[in-house]
């Protein structure tokens, strides 16, 4: 079975490959196609995972191209983790917004609706071009902002792609953790948009704990998302945010730091990765070592400006746990692959299942996947706290996705100004005029 990687070259591939290198069983992953428009980078990342395939007899082939096409014929499954702009991009999205006095988070506000009216144009001809090439495959999508670019890329390619996403995963495992749980028995009834949900029950046994969690201050206060929010919120909502909702629940608190802070998470991360793959073109340099040195402060220092903000100083070790989306995107291939029913959080088209959205909005619930792909469990109705959100922020990629198509300024601007996250609509036009300043890639909204 061939696996064919979009963005091939990026810092997190050799979380996917190791988790491939696990898999001994039949029906796996044989051959793994890299793909991304910067050879260097690519090369870089070949050699990191020859080292982690070292002795291992079975390992997945490798090989990679610059060429898209060449990457696509043949693959049963393709991987998009593109990052249109790089991450001088993302920070360019960052530091324009704060000019403006407005998040700029990747995926969360005007970063975010920056980061998608750059990476929807591309992800489409992406999907065409599977379409053509592969029409068989199945695709599972990393790209972010992961939910607009699942919906942007499923009007090409219908029910065979699939967004996948860590956060929801993470805050499962950790909640069943501090109640005792095995995760991967627990059943987690978590609803939402990416990086725009609540989990809002863990149940075991039939039985749900979370009012006991909600009902213990101290359980509350020893995990990540706990500590973030606080007990008295929680309980006020009666359910476990998505940490990205933090930038909603306390924006005035997140921009601040954001402000504060030496540099943005993106400026951060530019300069970390800059230094990961200037260490790898020196002689003498482990690829593996050079790589888990780098992993290990990314993950240390996520969203720290919000725990800053919060006042809840470092992450703790268990907390720096992800949800291991590279787990998730294996379990989805094998369960696909093999008819091996299994169910997992994912990004997948509404149908019916939340009755405020059309068929079509992609949504972030529990899904039975089987060898016809991903399908939504039924879910209770949104509470109209979450209803608000939801809608806003749906209608907002909604005129991310007409911008893209169309080359329209006004619905661009309309994009911004509809963000909860941004207050004005002189803003927005101010925004967008910034942005489109900073990415060449903007400069196709021209048209009214």
């Amino acid at each position: 079975m061939k696996l064919t990687i979009l963005g091939g070259g990026g810092f997190r591939v050799p979380l996917v490959y190791g988790a491939l290198l696990g898999d001994h069983r039949e029906g796996r992953v044989t051959h793994v196609t890299l793909h991304d428009v910067d050879a260097g980078r690519l090369a870089a990342i070949v050699r990191v995972l020859a080292e982690q395939a070292a002795g291992v007899a079975d390992a997945p082939v490798v090989s990679s191209t610059t060429d898209l096409d060449e990457a696509l014929r043949g693959a049963d499954f393709v991987f998009s983790a593109i990052r249109v702009g790089g991450l001088a991009g993302r920070a360019a999205d960052e530091r324009v917004a704060l000019a403006e006095g407005v998040l700029g988070q990747e995926t969360v506000g005007a970063g975010g609706i920056a980061y998608g009216l750059r990476t929807v144009p591309v992800v489409v001809r992406i999907a065409e071009r599977v379409a053509e090439l592969a029409p068989d495959a199945w695709v599972i999508n990393f790209t972010n902002p992961a939910g607009l670019v699942t919906e942007a890329m499923s009007r090409v390619l219908g029910d065979r792609v699939i967004g996948i996403c860590d956060s929801p995963v993470g805050l499962g495992r950790r909640v069943a953790r501090v109640l005792g749980a095995d995760p991967d028995e627990a059943w987690i009834d978590y609803v939402g948009l990416n990086h725009l949900g609540w989990l809002r029950a863990l149940k075991v046994g039939g039985r749900d704990e979370l009012p006991r969690l909600l009902a213990d201050t101290e359980l509350l206060g020893s995990f990540e998302e706990g500590r973030l929010f606080g007990a008295e919120w929680l309980r006020s909502l009666g359910a476990v945010p998505n940490e990205y909702l933090h930038y909603y629940y306390f924006n005035r608190e997140a921009v601040r730091a954001y402000r504060e802070a030496g540099k943005t998470r993106g400026a951060y991360l530019l300069d970390q990765q800059a230094g990961f793959y200037d260490e790898m073109a020196r002689p003498g340099t482990s690829p593996l070592d050079a790589w888990h040195r780098t992993l290990a402060d990314r993950e240390a220092t996520y969203m720290a400006a919000n725990r800053e903000a919060a006042g809840v100083g470092e992450r703790d070790e268990d907390d720096l746990e992800s949800g291991g989306y590279e787990k998730v995107a294996l379990a989805l291939m094998r369960a696909i692959a093999r008819d091996e029913r299994a169910t997992l959080i994912l990004n997948v088209r509404n149908r019916t299942t939340l009755s405020v959205l059309d068929a079509d909005a992609v949504v972030e619930v529990p899904c039975v996947v089987d060898a016809n792909g991903a399908h939504p469990v039924t879910v209770r109705p949104l509470p109209h706290h979450a209803v608000g959100l939801v809608t806003a922020v749906k209608a907002v990629e909604r005129e991310v996705m007409a911008a893209a198509e169309s080359g329209s300024r006004s619905a661009a601007v309309k994009a911004f100004a509809l963000h909860p996250l941004v207050d004005s609509v002189t803003v927005a036009g101010r925004l967008l005029d910034g942005y489109r300043a900073e990415h060449p890639g903007l400069a196709y909204l021209t048209s009214r």
